[in-house]
């Protein structure tokens, strides 16, 4: 056997180091990024909650779930200087509340007072449905369930724009769906707040006929207290009550956050509450968004939670009617108003589809 020429045998080759593509370093950097942005922004958002009480601003959501948004989309090409573009029209809209207040006294309108009351005396056979529950339910110190009837109340204010940011994250055509909803239930509902003003029950059990003649908007009574006013004003006199239960109606929505020591959460919906339209009653966009929000999600979500969509319209709609924010009569005519806006949508984009394809 012949020798190995050991020169022809080449030297073993040192490992080589096999550098990055640098679109791939700068992807994952980009990844590394994005989680630190979201852990701060999540940072953040815990914080603001511990120290001042949950968000219960609808701006204050809004920025919250824009800048998360933002932090989300890090390293996703364009997509995060679509935020500003895409969620404009729920800014619109908020500014569109806003400007709402005082639109009526513009126009000339009086608000509506004892119609609405007339109403639902005349769909409940006389009796007051407000006045009754509050006469049946309300205890002294509020019971554990009116924690569940704020946090209902006050999810009006949050899930809309939780919806529209999860459908932003994962369906483009479905967010588009969903904002056109949002955008149409709620400018209708606000053209309608400024041709047809109507008084809520926690502001009718605070004045009589005489203070209310005429439809004024704001007159003194309503910012006072519903103790003492001559038969329970323009909603009616509590005929009984549990044992130390206050014997006149009261706008107690945020009660149940006292179980919880949420009193900054009861101060900021106070806050809240006397700066937005207090004659926007009918129709209740409160009971309107619900149901559109049940009704959109209906067959999109999977049949388990369908009992939920159910039953969560129905409990705001008794949180409405229990704690004088709203007659039975808004409710209906809010549910009315989702399923005519969600009709006409459906037959909109039915004709454009009709055009699209058309030969």
């Amino acid at each position: 056997m012949s020798a190995v020429d050991e020169s022809s045998i080449a030297p073993p080759r040192a490992l080589e180091t096999v550098e990055p593509a640098p679109n791939l370093t700068r992807t994952r950097r980009l990844q590394i990024l994005r989680w630190i942005a979201i852990a701060i922004w999540a940072s953040v958002i815990v914080y603001r909650t511990v120290t001042d009480g949950f968000a219960f601003n609808r701006e204050l959501v809004l920025l919250y779930v824009c800048t998360g948004l933002a932090a989300a989309s890090i390293g996703q090409g364009r997509k995060m200087l679509y935020v500003i573009r895409d969620w404009l029209p729920f800014a619109l809209v908020l500014i569109a509340y806003d400007l709402s207040r005082g639109a009526a006294d513009m126009i000339g309108r009086p608000t509506l007072w004892e119609w609405p009351a007339d109403v639902d005396r005349w769909l409940f056979s006389g009796t007051m449905p407000t006045v009754w529950l509050q006469e049946q339910l309300k205890l002294p110190q509020p019971p554990w369930w009116e924690v569940v009837i704020s946090s209902v109340y006050m999810s009006f204010f949050i899930l809309p724009y939780v919806v529209a940011a999860v459908l932003w994250l994962r369906d483009r055509e479905e967010w588009k769906s969903f904002v056109k909803l949002f955008v149409g239930l709620n400018v209708a509902g606000l053209a309608i707040y400024a041709t047809l003003p109507a008084a809520p029950p926690w502001a009718a059990a605070r004045c009589t006929s005489a203070d209310v003649a005429g439809g004024p908007a704001n007159p003194r009574c309503m910012f006072g207290s519903a103790r003492g006013v001559p038969d329970g004003g323009v909603l009616g006199a509590m005929q009984s009550v549990q044992d130390g239960a206050h014997n006149w109606v009261e706008r107690i929505v945020g009660r149940g956050w006292g179980n919880l020591n949420l009193h900054s959460a009861t101060a900021l919906l106070d806050q809240g509450q006397a700066s937005v339209n207090l004659v926007a009653a009918i129709p209740s966009l409160h009971a309107g968004m619900t149901a559109a929000v049940a009704m959109f999600l209906w067959n999109r979500v999977h049949r388990g939670w369908r009992p939920v969509l159910v039953i969560y319209p129905l409990v705001m709609a008794f949180t409405l009617v229990y704690t004088a924010e709203h007659y039975v009569i808004d409710i209906l005519l809010g549910w009315a108003l989702a399923v005519v806006t969600i009709v006409a949508l459906n037959r909109h984009e039915a004709r454009r589809a009709r055009r699209l394809n058309a030969p």
